[in-house]
């Protein structure tokens, strides 16, 4: 398989937020997807997920600081800033809380602050047990975060950390990231 050529998106910025999922892990090959694209990425964690992948896996994939908190001693409004700097938000792995809280508007920590202030393209990839992603409230929420215009890329069927199997596995940072440049390309 030969070189795909980004020419056209390098320099854009993509805003990766990885929620408390165990597909934590595949944010980080997504980090390094979109980097080697040319694209440059922030990373916005939650809480949960620093548990899971630290930090500073992160930093030195993106070669930039990682969003954490609200919090921070140098910037007053995070969330604003993060998401006026992105041509695209993607949240990856998107957990069943966050995407409850996004589909609902609650803005509780930097990650779903930053979801309310965004006004670009966002995209999903969601990653829960099976019976989770089939839950009458998942399932509403899914519906309103896409009438609120996201792009949901998977989940997959597969086998879980927890070693039953069924849909809700994230879809392979490959595919969220032929997502991502896709919307990149159509300029939304």
């Amino acid at each position: 398989m030969g070189e795909r050529d980004y020419s056209d998106v390098v320099g854009r910025e993509l805003l990766l937020g990885v929620c408390g999922g165990i597909a934590a892990y595949k944010a980080a090959a997504l980090t390094s997807l979109a980097r080697k694209a040319g694209l440059g990425v922030t990373v916005v964690m939650t809480e949960a997920a620093t548990k899971l992948v630290a930090p500073k896996t992160f930093e030195a994939l993106s070669s930039r600081p990682v969003a954490t908190t609200m919090w921070g001693p140098n910037v007053a409004h995070p969330h604003i800033e993060l998401a006026r700097q992105a041509d695209v938000f993607c949240i990856a792995p998107a957990t069943a809380n966050t995407m409850a809280k996004a589909a609902a508007g609650f803005a509780d920590n930097l990650l779903t602050s930053t979801i309310l202030a965004f006004t670009g393209t966002l995209i999903y990839a969601p990653a829960m047990n099976a019976a989770m992603w089939e839950k009458p409230a998942t399932r509403r929420n899914l519906r309103q975060i896409i009438e609120d215009g996201a792009t949901i890329v998977g989940p997959e069927t597969g086998r879980f950390s927890c070693g039953e199997a069924g849909v809700g596995r994230m879809a392979e940072p490959e595919a969220v990231f032929d997502a991502i440049i896709a919307a990149m390309r159509a300029g939304r």
